[in-house]
């Protein structure tokens, strides 16, 4: 499910969103990110944004929050990103947005994300406050928004339980699909004594080797992470029969394809 709704769910860190806040007075695409993703807290301080998302490193979300609630709302930020995000899955997607398949897989969805547990998910919480919209490819983004945050919330109790902190986590994604630290995307722009400090951590607690990479323990603890994360994320899925499962899997298929194929 992870892979079927990520795709969907992601579109709104795309061109056409970032235009649209761009257009709205964000400097730059990070503005626009952190306005999107944050307002559902409303207007809270940079620290619990912070706090909230996790795995951004110290200072990151300060440049940007509050900044961005003098130019706009986190109402008008929630309005702005649902309605650029649909605008970007229904191009990517093509005819696949007027399949007679879509509104339900849309429906079967947005059951599953409103029927998750809040508890200890802060960001989910603040989604699911939000309406539900009521055009098919818009409820489709919100229902995927919705199940990628909840599975993201427990993924940080996963970590947190783990003692990955956020800057860590980065490190253990990268050397996962074959890549040094510094050549990761989320991190490689940190100051090179900064990542060093993080690696050389994680080598004292035995998770990396001497050469930058992964020792065995290093993978069963990320191994672990990853399978606690998924056991956290499946109540969401708990509403729906087996049949009805089948269906939303059918229906997202084509649709997640489509947009990892304009992404590749």
């Amino acid at each position: 499910m992870f892979e079927l709704v990520e795709p969907i769910a992601t579109v709104t860190f795309s061109e056409v969103p970032n235009e649209a806040f761009l257009a709205l007075g964000m400097r730059n695409y990070w503005d626009g990110y952190f306005a999107g993703r944050a307002a559902p807290l409303g207007m809270a301080p940079a620290e619990a944004v912070h706090a909230v998302f996790y795995n951004f490193a110290a200072g990151e979300v300060a440049r940007h929050i509050p900044w961005v609630w003098g130019k706009i709302t986190p109402r008008e930020a929630i309005a702005v990103r649902e309605r650029s995000s649909a605008a970007a899955l229904r191009q990517m997607i093509g005819e696949l947005a007027d399949s007679p398949a879509l509104a339900p897989a849309a429906d079967l969805a947005t059951r599953a994300a409103v029927s998750a547990p809040t508890e200890g998910r802060a960001l989910y919480a603040g989604l699911r406050a939000l309406d539900v919209p009521a055009e098919p490819i818009a409820r489709l983004w919100h229902a995927a928004t919705l199940l990628r945050e909840h599975r993201g919330d427990g993924h940080n109790t996963a970590l947190l339980a783990h003692g990955i902190g956020g800057t860590e986590a980065h490190v253990l994604m990268a050397l996962s699909v074959g890549m040094r630290a510094e050549e990761f995307g989320r991190i490689h722009h940190l100051p090179r004594p900064q990542l060093a400090a993080v690696v050389d951590g994680l080598r004292g607690r035995g998770l990396v080797d001497a050469a930058g990479g992964f020792t065995e323990a290093g993978r069963q603890i990320r191994k672990r992470i990853e399978a606690l994360t998924d056991e956290l994320a499946a109540p969401a899925y708990e509403v729906l029969t087996a049949d009805e499962l089948d269906v939303l899997i059918a229906g997202l298929e084509p649709i997640a394809a489509a947009v990892q194929a304009v992404d590749d």
